[in-house]
């Protein structure tokens, strides 16, 4: 059974652990004072979990600063050689791939990469998927029969559709798609697309937001991230849920994969206990402490989420990889563009 809840997924903060960065407040010393500090931009949840994970099979202390991956990114490279973090961990991968674009972060293990296949990896081996999630439709079972879906997130931004679909433009993976778009239709197929969005559809400050208002009747249709509708299906009950997931498949950008992961800073004072961390991320001891936390899909061959998720061999997502995505900054002028930022 799965224990995450939506509140959970949205509260990011200073946790019980990242309270010892607080002034006044310190950490006990452990396996020789190798307290290590871990910027997270992902859901408190997996992170906690793993972090606890990590502390009881290492005695390596982590503290934790969290934070909105993209901001955390940008104080990271504001910081730049005086920065105390030891780890990056970012719920999107164009964070850690603007980061690693400052040369800010160092290469990874080889053996730590190799645990993880090779296209949720950064190119340069300086960043590693942790988890993996998936881009959905999600849809009002009594407002919409999933058969009168379109076969392409494109298709949503039409007249037929006006207003009938939620949508989060500041939501990260949500500017991941629109970079999927470009790449795969064109960079005027993108812009189009998000003018049609912007006319027909309805705008949420965040995908969870959209996925409580079709959950609730206000509107048909959603585009979000798996896990938020698993989280909300946690909080109401399965029996209870008047909404359902839909996955467009047929390597269409509605269906595109997005990962969280995480580096080690070039700058790190404890650069061998930081590398432990992120090899331990990618074992099976913590693959299965973060998707025992979250909806997302494990990385590594052979861990299974306790989430009913649809196999992720099923998915026939886009053929875009993080790597292929950058850091995701013609997402933000597309956006422009299209007034929607």
């Amino acid at each position: 059974m799965y224990d995450v809840t939506r509140r959970q997924l949205m509260h990011l903060g200073i946790g019980a652990a990242g309270a010892a960065m607080l002034p006044g407040l310190s950490v006990p010393a452990r396996a020789e004072d190798q307290t290590l500090a871990l910027y997270n931009g992902q859901h408190r949840p997996p992170v906690e979990a793993l972090v606890a994970a990590f502390t009881a099979a290492t005695g390596i202390a982590v503290v934790t600063r969290n934070g909105n991956s993209a901001q955390l990114a940008s104080q990271l490279i504001e910081e730049g050689a005086n920065s105390p973090a030891d780890v990056f961990w970012s719920e999107e991968s164009p964070s850690l791939a603007a980061v690693d674009g400052k040369g800010l972060l160092a290469p990874l293990d080889p053996e730590t990469l190799k645990q993880i296949p090779e296209k949720y990896t950064a190119r340069d081996g300086t960043w590693v998927g942790a988890g993996a999630r998936c881009r959905v439709v999600v849809y009002n079972k009594s407002m919409i029969e999933a058969s009168a879906l379109p076969k392409s997130v494109l298709d949503f931004a039409g007249e037929a559709w006006a207003d009938k679909v939620a949508f989060a433009p500041n939501s990260g993976a949500f500017q991941q798609q629109v970079v999927a778009v470009a790449l795969l239709k064109g960079r005027d197929a993108a812009l189009a697309w998000l003018k049609g969005l912007r006319q027909y559809g309805r705008v949420y400050n965040s995908d969870s937001a959209a996925v409580e208002a079709v959950e609730g009747g206000d509107i048909p249709v959603a585009l979000s991230n798996n896990y938020y509708w698993y989280a909300l299906e946690q909080e109401l009950g399965p029996d209870n849920m008047n909404s359902a997931l839909h996955f467009i498949g047929n390597g269409d950008p509605g269906t595109l994969i997005t990962v969280s992961g995480a580096g080690v800073l070039k700058t790190s004072k404890k650069a061998e206990a930081a590398q432990r961390f992120v090899s331990f991320m990618v074992s099976a001891e913590g693959q299965a402490a973060i998707v025992g936390a979250i909806a997302e899909y494990p990385l590594r061959p052979g861990v299974v989420s306790p989430f009913p998720l649809k196999p992720f061999d099923q998915l026939d997502p886009a053929p875009v990889t993080p790597a292929d995505l950058g850091d995701a900054a013609d997402a933000l002028a597309l956006l422009r563009e299209a007034d929607l930022a």
